[in-house]
């Protein structure tokens, strides 16, 4: 079996990042129908990012999730722990300053972030309270940390049409793009294994973030939750 376990190894996951960088953007917007690009743009917005400001953007992949932040104006770093998905989006875009770093240990000093964002990357990382309170520790006093990721359907019928959805569907579309179908098994999984909103705003707060908060997008189907570092601590 080539997917990752959802204990969560960082070398397991990594690997399996590994194998489908080549193919990841394409997958994922044939799989969410194209819903992926809204999700996005809602982070972009949330944060808010003003010309100047830095922004980390952990589990940036490709660098697509980082493009908006830098037409805006942003400094901004993509940074993920798959080397083969920051050779796929050095490749693409050789001039963006792509990182490799580890969520829980990240190779940043204290306090240089405005803003720090993570899409579709928390629910793979090995332990989150470690990381959350990394993303903490380089966020500026005052910033934000955007996390968007899946999260829990609101409508109890559509709920169980969705699960049937992640566990049958995601694999054969994978096959079909010409991925990795057992990846997005593990993805189908660990989808279903992962805390609802209020599980993942608690999450926040254990880890010392303010003003926690979530909006639920597509009918729960993704979560984007924010928070603040609180300006003294």
């Amino acid at each position: 079996m080539n997917r990752a376990s959802l204990d969560k190894q960082p070398r397991d996951v990594a690997k399996m990042f590994d194998q489908v960088a080549a193919r990841y953007d394409i997958t994922n917007d044939v799989m969410s129908m194209g819903q992926d690009r809204r999700w996005r743009k809602a982070v972009v917005e949330s944060v808010a990012a003003r010309p100047g400001d830095l922004v980390l953007d952990i589990a940036a992949g490709t660098g697509t999730s980082t493009e908006p932040f830098e037409r805006l104006g942003a400094r901004v770093i993509p940074a993920d722990f798959s080397l083969g998905m920051l050779r796929a989006g050095k490749q693409r875009r050789p001039d963006m300053a792509f990182t490799a770093a580890d969520a829980t240990q990240l190779p940043f000093a204290d306090g240089v972030f405005d803003a720090v964002t993570m899409s579709f990357g928390f629910r793979n990382v090995h332990s989150t309270q470690e990381a959350l309170r990394e993303f903490r520790r380089v966020t500026k006093p005052g910033g934000k940390i955007l996390i968007c990721e899946f999260s829990t359907p609101t409508n109890a019928a559509f709920r169980k049409v969705y699960s049937e959805y992640l566990m049958s569907a995601l694999p054969r579309v994978a096959r079909r793009v010409g991925s990795n179908a057992d990846s997005y098994v593990y993805l189908a999984e660990s989808i279903q294994a992962w805390p609802d909103q209020a599980g993942v705003a608690a999450q926040l707060q254990e880890a010392g973030w303010a003003k926690v908060e979530w909006r639920n997008l597509s009918g729960g189907i993704v979560a984007l939750h924010r928070a603040t570092k609180p300006a003294t601590m």
